[in-house]
């Protein structure tokens, strides 16, 4: 038997493998966060506009 200490235990990944993935986390984080607030902001002016909508035709039929 092979009794070398340490041998069991799986080598960690060098620092700049760690560094690149930590970018990369970052990176996608900050995309999906752009992505969700463009989404929401989206959605809001889509409001904004049905509600624009509804009010004309309100007003066109109370003048009407």
């Amino acid at each position: 038997m092979n009794s070398i200490p340490g041998a069991d235990k799986p080598e960690k990944p060098s620092l700049l493998k760690r560094a690149i993935a930590l970018l990369v986390i970052v990176c996608v984080v900050a995309l999906v966060l752009k992505l969700a607030i463009g989404l929401i902001i989206w959605v809001f002016w889509a409001a904004v506009i049905i509600a624009a909508i509804f009010a004309i035709l309100w007003a066109l039929n109370t003048l009407l």
